[in-house]
């Protein structure tokens, strides 16, 4: 039996697990934190924690990964594929050394500097053309841009940028000249162009103030080469695409990710023609494009009724399934920190319909777990609306098991819903890729097709005859919506 290993290194720890590289089984897992201070906390409107750290030193990444590994746990595996933590920034001058400690996902003093890049290339439009995103301060390219108005002595030191799985590689390679990437994660930078699959290296320099160099962008199945003791390196990717892969999601199928702030994204064949921003076109870990639209109100929305309400999560849940659909008539807009999906940044909530017989925490409860989903469903509808078919959701985040959330998601999201059993569904897509470059190096995997590991576990719902109800209170929400923001979705 061969197998396999997927490393993931999010914000707060290195997860590993060792797979078998035929049919993808977890033989072993491996988990250490990273030994840095802060974490936990509530995610921000980037879907980060907030309260971890903003910068911290790469090489705690590899202290993380050393703690995980230890006891054996990579033992005879025969390929690697590592996945990290997405817009992390590590700047390298000429020797390859860091000029400064990496910034990091959930950094926000970039916002700043995102705007200023947004006028710099003549707006939303010129930025959507250019490399299908508008600059948001996570990203690498509004972090070079702060990073050249805030350090500029360590600016003009840059000579050479890398993502957090972009540098992990090379260090597991013995840090060799060549930096490689995946598509994946160069289409999350702002400098990269999903259109035309290529770097847009103008716009690194526009950030900057000069020219910097960029690593290679490896294909899904290539390898990023073998370390020094012979073990098959592959491509790697950023997290967001390692856990689609992870999940087998395909065309025709959608993502909803339930944080504080939420996300939607599905597999596409091509870039969607979008000329606002509203969609970042993103590229995933197979070949294809993974357009993402982002809210900035999802579980924060249940929390904040929840605590309104003197209850938990799962007590304002219990609360909403008393209620009945359209709760009673009250409708919440869930906008409690200004919205990106619609384009309302300075915007509040917005709670309607309120009449004597609508004024009991039942429907409160209800009213907030409707309001958020009608939210995503907005999200959703904008892929639609870009012709990205959406057959099948899969809903993520501790909240997809709420009770009120599996009984209401699917009349409002219109389609089947998948809730995954509970897993490292990005540790298992860095696997799956790596069993995918070993078997293409054998000549016993195409290129073009993805080892065939089983769908992962999980509760099916249906929307069945509940969705013209869905329908209705949709309706009932989007009336609320141009009533109080005209014009929202243009």
């Amino acid at each position: 039996m061969g197998t396999v290993a997927g490393l993931d290194s999010s914000s707060e720890y290195t997860r590993i697990v060792v797979c078998d590289t035929d049919t993808g089984a977890v033989v072993r897992q491996g988990y250490a934190p990273h030994p840095l201070p802060g974490g936990g906390g509530e995610e921000d409107g980037a879907g980060q924690a907030a309260g971890r750290p903003t910068e911290t030193d790469p090489q705690a990444w590899l202290l993380s990964l050393g703690d995980a590994a230890a006891g054996g746990v990579l033992e005879g595996v025969q390929a690697i594929g590592v996945s990290a933590q997405r817009n992390g920034l590590v700047a390298l001058d000429e020797a390859g050394v860091p000029v400064r400690p990496a910034l990091v996902g959930n950094d926000r003093r970039a916002q700043t500097a995102a705007a200023d890049l947004v006028d710099a290339l003549g707006g939303h439009e010129a930025w959507a053309r250019a490399v299908g995103a508008v600059p948001q301060a996570a990203q690498p390219v509004a972090k070079l841009r702060w990073l050249a108005r805030h350090e500029p002595e360590a600016a003009r030191r840059v000579a050479e940028v890398l993502q957090p799985h972009d540098w992990l590689v090379w260090q597991l390679l013995g840090r060799p000249p060549r930096r490689t990437t995946d598509r994946g994660d160069a289409s999350g930078t702002g400098y990269w162009s999903a259109a035309t699959e290529s770097w847009r290296a103008d716009l690194a320099e526009l950030a900057l103030g000069h020219p910097v160099k960029l690593p290679e962008v490896l294909g899904p199945a290539e390898p990023a080469g073998h370390t020094p003791e012979g073990l098959l390196i592959s491509a790697g990717t950023g997290e967001t695409m390692a856990a689609a892969f992870g999940l087998g999601v395909g065309l025709g199928d959608a993502v909803v990710s339930l944080g504080a702030s939420g996300s939607v994204f599905s597999v596409h064949h091509q870039v969607p023609a979008e000329p606002t921003g509203t969609i970042t076109s993103l590229a995933d870990a197979t070949g294809m494009h993974l357009p993402v639209v982002h809210t900035l109100n999802a579980v924060r929305v249940l929390r904040g009724a929840a605590e309104l309400l003197g209850t938990s999560l799962e007590g304002l849940s219990e609360l909403a399934l008393t209620s009945t659909p359209g709760s009673h008539g009250l409708v919440l807009l869930p906008y409690l920190e200004g919205e990106r999906t619609p384009d309302l940044p300075h915007t509040a909530g917005t709670l309607a319909g309120l009449r004597r017989e609508s004024m009991r925490p039942e429907h409160l409860a209800r009213a907030a777990f409707e309001g958020m989903l009608c939210g995503l469903a907005d999200a959703l509808d904008v892929l639609r609306g870009r012709g990205v078919s959406v057959g099948r959701v899969f809903l993520l985040g501790a909240a997809a098991d709420l009770p009120a959330v599996r009984a209401i998601a699917p009349a409002l999201l219109g389609a089947q819903v998948v809730v995954p059993e509970p897993a490292d569904y990005t540790a298992l897509g860095a696997a799956r890729q790596a069993a995918w470059a070993l078997g293409v190096s054998r000549g016993a995997l195409s290129p073009r097709q993805p080892p065939m590991w089983p769908a992962p576990a999980g509760r099916v719902l249906e929307p069945g005859e509940e969705l013209a109800v869905g329908q209705a209170v949709r309706q009932q929400y989007a009336t609320v919506r141009e009533q109080t923001h005209p014009g929202a979705f243009g």
